[in-house]
């Protein structure tokens, strides 16, 4: 109770001597009567602890997306502990709800009853109006309008049908009322076109959704831009004065058409019949309106327009033009005066009317008459006024004469152009000028002076002068004039280019031709002159709220004429209201400035020349302003830009919001919070923010914005994508405009149900098995831990209903083999994902069985061969459509679950063979046979016959196999072995027989005429027969069986050995006392001509019972024995010199001649024998008595582990020797003695190296003996 009186009454009810207790939660909630602001709820009241309900309480909650919403106190009943009913009211219209209720005695509050169904308020009409409306200028014609939107609680309705109306009108006029709707809830602006110049408007703005309108926002006013005058003055008319002056009246310019202060006129004119620039006559000020132009053409036909301007510019000229002739007078002289035939008596002329006519032409007069000081008689023609040549006749030969010719108009005889010609026939072209020059102080910005000197005239005079000029660097020559006055001497050239640099020549035209043009001048720059245009203003920006960011885009180049020093900034502060007073003020003075009647203009100087753009600070708050800008150089300034006006005090924010953060809610919303700008960058008061937000690497594709009005400095985003990483920025905006976005910052909502699978797919359906594969579900939601298959007949099978469920581990494969089928039936099929969770099933059906497909091919019979498998089978019914493929199913025998085993056995096939490898080794099979046609597959074919997969390994793999072919083979070698032995040793024996009886023969040889080698038949042999470097058991055979008839026992020879080599005759001279000397000799090989081969003594073992001879073999022997042996044991090299082997001298009787050194001999042939020749005859052996000559210095005997061994000499004795360097002895000469007897014997002698060969022959036969190198 106050001083008002009693309050409302709150009571309650309690039992004295029972304690209250906790109340229990009401029951049966139902809504009713849902309306846009209120519902009505009926329920069950709970348990009430033993005491009586003091107050009901209802919780909501609002915009319901998920589970996890919060509950919201929206509504308390107190005082009503009877109540079965409540009305909730002041809820929002068109918004989602759930409630609860809890009940309140005097203990407290019970437990939140169950919640009842969601449910959303009807809709309603918007109830506010959009605040903070604004209306700025946006240019001549149209304004700019903005508004906050309305929240999204404010909407009523379906957000997608919320819009604003926008409102116009002329101020202080109900006339004319235009609106524009505008259907995007969050657009916060617009742009109203079409407005008239300079022209004051009204606007208001209300926003609407589907069930209406909402309240008109107060109106503000605002004034469009002033501009250009939209049409000229009316009332144009023009008289002419005098033959150079026209006097030009006009009216006023409609009021409606004016755009802004009309701060004076201007006379635009031009000649009608020329191609000439319009000239300007300006008019200052707005109360004079006529102009008298001077200094015009004399009789010329004018094109007159009148326009009026503002301080934006120029208007539009007045229509239609005004055409006025100025008045008469006496013509100007006729032009182009030409002689184009002259006699010695007689000279034709022509010309061309005057270029100022300044009339209608009535006649011309001719007079012509001897260019001397005495001659005073004159001739005088008067011609029509259509003529345009006229001849001269009676004229005195090589005489100068003087004609000079006028035109007439009504106002007299004009000036008289005057030539000069001569008589004569010898007239020629003239002759170039000289080159032009031009003096630096006849050099101005826009026109230079050209001087030259004439040449000759060739005896006829110049008519005219060509004056060219080029542009460097690269530009064409160009004619500036082709009538220069034959009497000038310097000409001025205008209409060039300031600070450009040119080049000019000069040419003269006489009656006969042009002269050639001079030589170019130098090159001549004109100078510097101020700019002819101002640079382009792209933007003016509210920077700050005390400063504009201007850009602009300087003019180009050649039209700075000179070099560029800076910008200047033309800025200051626009008074409408001064502005519109003086639209009614009357100017006296035409010569005011339009300038001076607005506040003077600031100026800033920009010195550097490269700027693009400038930020003009330290300006009013709130105001507007007009900005001109104008480039300089050192010539002067250059005209101003067109103005452009902006606003001060309004600029959009500098810095993006601070410490934005995300945290994950749940797995379909992100809560997001940040901090304001820095107060010194938000630029004037923050209106809200703007939320960009995109799933991570698809910002163009998913990017979505949400906005949020002030207070709120964080959002909740939901209905996103669940385990979605997403990016989010942040803007602020204020009346100005929107900020710079924040940094992206990564946020990913939590893991949820996945969706259900993408598709479900079946294939190679047959009786009793189906693949099924699916795809992976569009939004997995998080990570996909595996699938779970549930599949059961659609009618039970023999009364049983079998449900069978697979999980599927991991997120691949994405397909399953199901084999447990029956024929015939229809299976439901339903699958779906995992994450945390199962997601939605993939469901779908099929029927097993052939269907339409083929009927079952004949029972496949198997045939076996080692570890392959041929299954052999017939086609069966191809059903509906021709068998393309078959396939082959396979079964454990003791499983019974059949699986494919083989695809896509092409139709005609009728059998097919696989290996053992593809199957399990010891389990038995059963095959069987499917065809395939466009239906699917068909039946299956009757099982074969089991078959075990058991390999059986070929014999020839098995362990008693091998052994036998070891046994085999040992057995076949030792067999030839053996039979390699007998058959050698027959034929030793066989040919040693044949060596005994051929050795008369063979001695029969010694006294035959022997010749020396060639060369090439040296290395024929020496090439020829390299393999025969292996001994050969038939060749030793007989070269021993020979050796043995003669009583010579030989062994085969050593090889050299590394080192010095010596071999002694110490087992020769004890064994044969009776043919070799006692005396011993030895030669040793020199260490620098070692061999690099190396091999061991060889030696053939003869019967030790034949004569009891010893088992030698001589060394010489040995390779005169056996034409084989010719060939060295490493072949000569190609290219590489051959020095002679051996020297032979005809020996004295019992006295040998010592060697004798012979020159190397080049090869020069390098052929290869095919036959090999006949053996050679064996020299016949030494007496013991005689001693062999004394051998040269230098050479020491051979040594080898048989001891040292002493040649044997033949008839044909000689040296052998081989220099340093070579590798392999090249034969030298070989002399034979004829007629000695064959008792005379010289000694031969062996060099440290074996020669290549060695041979003698008679005059009939080619050598057939010889010895053969070894290395």
């Amino acid at each position: 109770m106050t001083s008002k009186g009693q309050g409302q009454l709150s009571s309650s009810t309690i039992s004295s001597g029972v304690p209250p207790e906790m109340p229990g939660p009401p029951t049966n909630i139902a809504i009713s009567n849902i309306g846009p602001r209120s519902v009505a709820l009926q329920f069950k009241p709970g348990y009430d602890g033993k005491t009586s309900i003091s107050r009901w309480q209802v919780e909501a909650q609002i915009g319901i997306i998920g589970e996890n919403e919060e509950w919201v106190m929206v509504h308390q009943l107190p005082n009503e502990p009877d109540a079965r009913s409540l009305e909730v009211l002041e809820l929002n219209p068109y918004t989602s709800y759930r409630f609860r209720m809890r009940q309140v005695n005097i203990v407290g509050t019970s437990p939140p009853s169950q919640p009842s169904r969601k449910i959303q308020t009807l809709q309603a009409p918007p109830d506010i109006s959009p605040y903070n409306v604004t209306l700025r200028t946006a240019s001549e014609t149209s304004l700019w309008l903005r508004w906050v939107p309305l929240p999204e609680w404010e909407y009523n309705g379906d957000q997608e049908l919320v819009g604003y109306r926008v409102q116009y009108s002329r101020a202080a006029s109900k006339e004319g009322v235009l609106s524009h709707v505008i259907s995007d809830r969050l657009e916060r602006e617009f742009t109203i076109e079409d407005l008239e110049e300079w022209t004051e408007y009204e606007v208001r703005v209300q926003a609407i959704n589907g069930m209406g309108s909402g309240p008109w926002s107060q109106p503000v006013q605002g004034r469009t831009r002033e501009s250009v005058p939209s049409c000229g003055p009316t009332n144009v008319s023009a008289f002419a004065t005098t033959s150079s002056s026209i006097l030009v009246r006009w009216g006023e310019v409609p009021q409606a058409d004016r755009n802004g202060l009309i701060l004076g006129y201007k006379v635009v004119y031009k000649d009608k019949g020329s191609d000439s620039v319009p000239q300007y006559w300006v008019v200052e000020g707005n109360t004079s309106h006529s102009v008298q132009l001077s200094g015009l053409g004399k009789y010329v036909l004018y094109e007159i327009q009148v326009l009026a301007f503002t301080r934006i510019g120029d208007g539009r000229s007045s229509r239609p033009s005004i055409l006025e002739r100025t008045l008469d007078d006496v013509p100007g002289p006729p032009v182009g005066i030409l002689f184009p035939e002259v006699r010695t008596g007689s000279v034709r002329l022509i010309w061309q009317p005057p270029a100022q006519p300044n009339g209608i032409i009535l006649a011309y007069q001719i007079t012509h008459r001897r260019n001397t000081s005495n001659s005073n008689a004159a001739t005088v023609d008067v011609l029509s006024p259509s003529a345009r040549q006229y001849t001269a006749s009676g004229l005195k030969p090589e005489s100068v004469y003087v004609f000079r010719l006028t035109a007439q108009t009504r106002k007299g005889w004009g000036e008289a152009a005057e030539a000069l010609v001569v008589t004569t026939e010898k007239r020629a072209r003239p002759q170039p000028a000289s080159r032009p020059t031009v003096p630096q102080e006849d050099v101005q910005a826009r026109s230079v002076m050209l001087s030259w000197e004439p040449g000759s005239d060739g005896l006829s005079p110049v008519r005219y002068y060509t004056v060219q000029y080029r542009e460097l660097p690269d530009s064409n020559w160009t004619v500036h004039s082709a009538s220069v006055n034959h009497e000038a001497s310097s000409y001025i050239v205008d209409s060039l280019k300031p600070f450009t640099s040119y080049q000019f020549r000069v040419k003269a035209t006489n009656d006969i031709g042009d002269s050639e043009y001079s030589q170019e001048s130098e090159a001549v720059t004109t100078l510097q002159d101020a700019p002819d245009k101002a640079p382009t203003i792209l933007s003016v920006t509210p920077h700050t709220t005390t400063s504009v960011l201007v850009r602009w885009e300087p003019p180009a180049e050649k039209q700075i004429n000179g070099v560029l020093l800076g910008f200047r900034v033309r800025y200051r502060e626009l008074q409408y209201d001064h502005l519109r007073s003086f639209t009614i003020r009357t100017i006296n003075s035409p010569a005011s400035n339009w300038a001076e009647l607005t506040a003077p203009y600031s100026v800033r100087n920009l010195s550097e020349s490269s700027l693009t753009q400038y930020e003009l600070d330290n300006l009013s708050k709130h105001k507007r302003y007009e900005i001109r800008l104008s480039v300089y150089n050192a010539m002067g300034e250059g005209p101003t830009s067109t103005p452009q006006e902006v606003f001060v005090g309004e600029a959009v924010p500098t810095a993006p919001p601070q410490s934005v953060t995300i945290q994950s809610s749940t797995a379909t919303q992100l809560d997001v919070t940040w901090s304001p700008p820095p107060l010194d960058s938000q630029n004037g008061d923050i209106q809200g923010y703007k939320i960009y937000f995109w799933e991570f690497q698809l910002q163009n594709e998913t990017e979505r914005l949400r906005t949020m009005f002030l207070p709120e400095l964080g959002v909740k985003i939901k209905n996103l994508t669940g385990y979605t990483t997403y990016m989010i920025s942040v803007a602020a905006f204020n009346a100005a405009g929107d900020g710079p976005r924040s940094p992206p910052t990564r946020g990913r909502t939590q893991q949820a149900a996945p969706s259900r699978p993408s598709f479900l797919h079946f294939s190679e359906l047959t009786t009793t098995s189906v693949n099924m594969s699916w795809g992976e579900p569009g939004q997995a939601n998080g990570i996909i831990e595996g699938y779970r298959l549930v599949y059961e007949p659609c009618t039970p099978v023999d009364g049983v209903s079998k449900i069978v469920t697979v999980d599927v581990k991991g997120s691949t494969p994405l397909w399953m083999k199901i084999k447990d089928l029956a024929d015939g039936v229809t299976y439901n099929f339903r699958i779906r994902a995992k994450t945390l969770t199962y997601g939605p099933e993939m469901e779908a059906n099929i029927t097993t069985g052939p269907g339409e497909a083929p009927g079952p091919p004949g029972e496949p019979f198997i045939s076996r061969y080692g570890t392959a498998l041929t299954l052999h089978w017939t086609s069966g019914d191809p059903g509906r459509a021709p068998i393309t493929c078959y396939v082959i199913e396979a079964r454990p025998s003791d499983e019974g679950l059949w699986d494919i085993l083989i695809k896509d056995i092409p139709k005609e096939v009728t059998s097919y063979t696989l290996n053992l490898d593809m199957l399990r080794e010891g389990v038995t099979y059963d095959f069987r046979v499917i065809g395939v046609n466009d239906y699917g597959y068909g039946s299956p074919s009757a099982p074969s016959p089991s078959i075990s997969a058991q390999k059986v390994s070929p014999f020839y793999e098995e362990w008693w196999f091998l052994v036998v072919i070891a046994l085999v083979g040992l057995i076949f070698i030792l067999l030839l072995v053996f039979i390699l032995i007998i058959r050698g040793q027959s034929k030793k024996y066989t040919k040693k027989a044949d060596s005994v009886s051929s050795y008369p023969h063979l001695g029969s040889h010694s006294n035959s005429t022997s010749l020396p080698l060639s060369h090439g038949e040296m290395v024929r042999l020496d090439e020829g027969r390299f393999p025969a470097l292996e001994l050969n058991n038939r060749r030793l055979s007989v070269k021993n069986s020979f050796c043995r008839k003669n009583g010579i026992y030989t062994r085969s020879p050593p090889r050299p050995s590394p080192g010095s080599l010596h071999y002694s005759d110490e087992d020769v001279s004890t064994k044969y006392n009776d043919l070799i000397p006692a005396e011993n000799s030895s030669l040793t090989e020199k260490p620098s001509e070692i061999s690099d081969s190396q091999g061991s003594d060889s030696e053939y073992e003869v019967d030790q019972n034949r004569g009891g001879q010893q088992k030698t073999h001589s060394f010489v022997n040995h390779y005169i024995s056996d034409p084989t042996y010719y060939n060295s044991w490493r072949r000569q090299q190609k290219g590489v010199s051959r020095p002679p082997a051996y020297g032979y001298t005809q020996p004295e009787p019992l006295h040998p001649h010592p060697l004798d050194d012979q020159d190397p001999i080049q090869p020069t042939t390098n052929t290869t024998p095919r036959h090999p020749p006949p053996l050679p005859p064996l020299p016949p052996l030494l007496p013991r008595a005689l001693s062999p000559s004394p051998q040269p210095q230098g050479l020491q005997g051979l040594h080898s582990q048989g001891g040292l061994i002493q040649g044997l000499a033949p008839q044909c004795q000689g040296t052998l020797f081989r220099p340093k360097g070579s590798r392999t002895p090249t034969p030298s000469l070989l002399s034979c003695s004829v007629s000695e007897p064959p008792s005379q014997h010289g000694t031969l002698l062996y060099s440290s190296r074996p020669p290549s060969s060695l041979g003698c022959s008679s005059t009939q036969q080619p050598p057939t003996a010889g010895f053969s190198s070894f290395v």
